[in-house]
């Protein structure tokens, strides 16, 4: 029988997942699939955790769903308390929403409104990076910079500013160090506000370690800080997107931790929920929501879903587990053996351009020349054989076209569940260098 899903691709039909044990989701057929990039950076407990199952069991039993336009919940209010306890310094309020991309376009209506609440109605403008993903709602793809992803809608989306990308791997000169080359990059935003006029920009959005359009490619240490010092000289918000790379996912509860930084808004979503229900919130500082409290008293925006109790009660346990059961140094532990042994299988394979990233969060860039640092052709698809191969040797993985500008370059992005064990660490390895070996012909 022929399906009636309206599906991310119209050319054939995938395989249907039946039942989910531990990192492995399984299909009808019975085949099993290491989840190898925890579906999109989401799974970061796997698919069969009975603690979480069992929250959603209890919530289900007592309340599935309370409109926050009446009611607050018990789940939303303990998520929300540990979330606060456990978030950078100067965050003291969580709104809860349904996924990543609510949660940036709700971070980039906050700031707009927080300015005019503070009698400063000029600023409008918002500032992002190149290659930047923050989301496919129009807010945040506008915010987003992967010239693929906005080509057909740019008549649709509000006008942003770019500034380079911080990808050493890329663009740091021979003779800069990391940390001088993350300065140089960072001090585009300050070129950009003055450019604009400081009095005009309300907000910059970043990624701490880029996900999905560069593949794990972390802030150099000292650019975040540069960045927040810019952003305080300008009275610019900082708002930190961790949707992909938070929750954990890099070895701390949430990326920024590890560069010192504090935002003004940090959205997160996927490694929330866990893939237990959908979720996504958007954590703001207490000064952001003491303007709207001695101001207008009311953020002009809200969703249906948002703050769902089951929603909540399963991020709730999830973050329980995170903290509770050692995962974050776990992650810390795994992600090193990871990349120590992606490292000894592909790291002298002559179209393994680089290897990078933090904790459980990994990108591999793809290129047809190690020297020069020469992409493959974007018409040999070299990401999408890569993805393949791996799914018909039975690995999930997150292999990505455009690395370099929307168009050119390929990369891999692997971001397994926290509880990923060695012996699993080598089946993800050897799939992955099988798959990269028969895409590339070496």
């Amino acid at each position: 029988m022929p399906s009636h899903i309206f599906g991310r691709s119209t050319t054939g039909t995938p395989p249907t997942a039946v039942r989910g044990d531990g990192c492995y989701l399984i299909d009808g057929a019975g085949k099993r699939y290491l989840d190898g990039s925890g579906g999109a950076a989401v799974s970061c407990l796997g698919h069969s955790d009975p603690e979480v199952r069992a929250a959603l069991h209890r919530q289900l039993d007592e309340l599935a769903f309370a409109h926050t336009g009446f009611f607050t919940s018990g789940p939303a209010e303990a998520l929300a308390d540990r979330l606060i306890a456990n978030a950078p310094q100067g965050i003291e309020r969580v709104y809860l929403v349904s996924g990543g991309s609510e949660a940036v376009e709700a971070a980039i209506k906050l700031a707009r409104q927080y300015f005019i609440e503070i009698g400063q109605p000029q600023r409008h403008r918002l500032i992002a990076r190149r290659q930047s993903y923050h989301g496919n709602t129009l807010g945040a793809l506008a915010a987003g910079g992967n010239a693929w992803r906005r080509a057909q809608f740019a008549p649709l989306l509000a006008q942003t500013s770019h500034i380079a990308p911080c990808y050493e791997y890329r663009d740091r000169r021979p003779d800069e160090t990391a940390e001088a080359y993350g300065l140089r990059v960072a001090d585009e935003l300050e070129a950009e506000i003055l450019r604009l006029g400081p009095e005009t920009v309300m907000a910059f959005i970043a990624e701490p370690v880029v996900g999905a359009t560069l593949g794990a490619v972390p802030a150099v240490p000292g650019y975040l800080k540069r960045i927040r010092g810019i952003c305080d000289r300008h009275g610019v918000l900082l708002i930190l997107d961790e949707v992909m790379c938070g929750m954990g996912r890099t070895g701390h509860l949430f990326a920024c931790e590890e560069d010192g930084v504090a935002p003004d808004m940090i959205t997160i979503a996927k490694g929330l929920g866990a893939g237990y229900q959908p979720i996504g919130a958007l954590l703001a500082s207490g000064r952001l929501y003491d303007a709207i409290a001695a101001g207008s008293g009311f953020f002009q925006h809200g969703h249906t879903y948002m703050g769902h109790p089951m929603a909540a009660a399963a991020a709730d346990a999830v973050l329980a587990a995170i903290l509770g059961r050692g995962l974050l140094p776990r992650v810390r532990q795994q992600g090193a053996k990871l990349d120590a042994a992606l490292r000894a299988a592909l790291g002298q394979h002559p179209h393994v351009g680089d290897i990078r990233g933090r904790g459980l969060f990994r990108g591999i860039e793809v290129v047809a020349d190690r020297d020069s640092k020469t992409p493959f052709e974007p018409a040999l698809g070299v990401h999408r054989k890569i993805k393949a191969l791996a799914f018909d040797a039975g690995l999930i993985c997150y292999p990505m076209g455009g690395t370099l500008d929307g168009r050119q370059g390929d990369h891999v992005l692997i971001a397994p569940p926290f509880i990923i064990d060695d012996a699993q660490i080598d089946e993800l390895v050897a799939k992955l260098t099988g798959a990269i070996r028969g895409a590339t012909g070496a």
